[in-house]
């Protein structure tokens, strides 16, 4: 039986297994570098006093406190009570909201990417990082939210039924008679 595909192998030149094994650390180093710049941004998210329950989902309405700040220290906004919906807040804030729990405080720490990016938004200059002291206070679904707005109303009505002539019966529009 003959071999056709045998091919001979040539000697190695002298220092020829050094340059294969540093080209193979350049390969590895390069990879490893792009792979660190393709890396999407993360979140920080830091419990200073953990909550209970689950956590809100991005359809959720969240009741929070909280304090902004730039990196140099500079508050740019805070406030207290305020109710907003995950999905109309800054993708790092969102993301940040979903690893919160209800009662915690937290210390919230968004890369520029997840923030404003390369705009500028009043007191936040273009590509600032963002830093929050963040305490969820509550959060709801946004069917459980409808259904309160509902009994809400219907309250209302009631009450304003009930103040109406005694008897019962509504007064007369005037001119009526």
């Amino acid at each position: 039986m003959t071999e056709i595909t045998r091919v001979p192998l040539q000697p190695l030149s002298k220092g020829s297994v050094s340059k294969i094994w540093l080209g193979t650390l350049v390969a590895v180093l390069v990879g490893g570098t792009v792979a660190v710049a393709a890396r999407p941004p993360l979140v920080g998210v830091k419990t200073l006093k953990a909550g209970e329950g689950p956590n809100p989902t991005v359809a959720d309405l969240v009741m929070v406190n909280y304090v902004g700040k730039l990196d140099n220290g500079t508050v740019f906004d805070q406030n207290k009570n305020v109710v907003m919906q995950m999905q109309g807040t800054i993708p790092g804030f969102a993301k940040a909201l979903a690893q919160t729990q209800r009662g915690g405080k937290y210390l919230v720490k968004i890369p520029a990417k997840l923030a404003y990016g390369d705009h500028a938004a009043g007191a936040i200059p273009a590509n600032s990082n963002l830093t929050f002291e963040l305490e969820v206070i509550d959060f709801r679904n946004q069917a459980e939210v409808e259904m309160q707005r509902r009994m809400m109303e219907r309250m209302m009505r009631a009450q304003g039924a009930a103040g109406a002539a005694p008897g019962g019966e509504a007064p007369a529009a005037p001119g009526a008679e």
